[in-house]
């Protein structure tokens, strides 16, 4: 392991260690320091936050992009604050930390025995939702994790979730999708982030006027399976309470090839997400390039 591996993953387990004893109020503040000092140094990932809202947000003059790349920010580190602090949550305060409207998608789709895929976008806390999903509602739930690097931080995430109660699977190795979609035979539930797809398989879609990438998986298994594909959206407000959103079900289209299929599914898909985001863009944690155009103008290919 590299000495900056090492670093990285001494950082990551003094979070977990030590930012989950601080009282609340504290432990907001101090993410509120660390957003503005990252801010203020503008490197290249608050820059490309930026760009990403500039997209979002057609029109914003450069005062308002700075002031939403603040808040984008702000809101990144406190996804990073609640999830350092997650495991030492006590059953009520994660039970009392979330909000979802539209919830009777998911449970009706939950009680037809068919399984359900849950698509979320970068936005707001994704594994806090999953928390209340486990603790609120008593339902397990799969999901699978980019390995990391270096190894030693990818089991601490892996831990960190499974000590949430979700089943996380590595998205290399090409079994998960196999296992995925067991778990929806069997009517359970899968929850995938799914805005970003840098990879050969991923469907280009149209998104906010430009063409980006989006994973085919959440469609597929739909499709495979007859689960119900809900996209899902989250937001913060002023208050320690997140919000979010079941949006109607990604029917399967009549007719058209698997491809052609899916490709409509996915941009279903990202009409959902982009709807959330417009509506919440600072908590759009997006610090990577995401269109064709940005990966690369003249390929369009990262």
């Amino acid at each position: 392991m590299s000495a900056q591996d090492r670093l990285t993953d001494a950082l990551y387990g003094l979070g977990w260690s030590t930012v989950k004893k601080l009282p609340e109020p504290v432990a907001v503040r101090l993410g509120h320091t660390i957003a503005d000092l990252a801010w203020k140094q503008r490197g290249k990932g608050v820059q490309r936050l930026e760009s990403n809202y500039a997209r979002v947000v057609p029109g914003a003059s450069p005062e308002r992009l700075a002031e939403l790349s603040r808040a984008g920010m702000r809101s990144y580190l406190r996804y990073w604050m609640e999830s350092f602090r997650l495991p030492a949550w006590s059953k009520e305060r994660v039970e009392g930390g979330f909000v979802a409207k539209d919830l009777h998608y998911l449970t009706e789709g939950m009680a037809t025995g068919k399984g359900v895929v849950l698509a979320l976008p970068h936005l707001a806390n994704w594994d806090l939702a999953g928390a209340w999903v486990t603790t609120k509602l008593g339902i397990p739930f799969t999901t699978v994790a980019e390995r990391l690097k270096p190894e030693t931080l990818y089991d601490r995430f892996v831990a960190y979730r499974e000590g949430l109660g979700m089943e996380v699977l590595p998205h290399s190795g090409g079994t998960a999708f196999g296992t995925l979609a067991r778990r929806l035979r069997d009517g359970g539930l899968v929850c995938l982030v799914a805005d970003r797809d840098l990879s050969a398989s991923g469907v280009e879609v149209d998104f906010f006027g430009d063409t980006a990438r989006m994973p085919a998986g959440p469609a597929l298994l739909a499709q495979q399976t007859g689960a119900l594909l809900l996209p899902v959206t989250l937001w913060y407000d002023d208050s320690p309470v997140m919000r979010g959103r079941l949006h109607p079900p990604v029917e399967v289209p009549e007719s058209g090839t698997r491809a052609e299929k899916t490709s409509v599914m996915t941009q279903a898909l990202a009409d959902a997400f982009a709807t959330g985001i417009a509506d919440h863009p600072e908590d759009w944690h997006m610090l990577q390039r995401l269109w064709l155009a940005d990966l690369d103008p003249a390929k369009g290919r990262p």
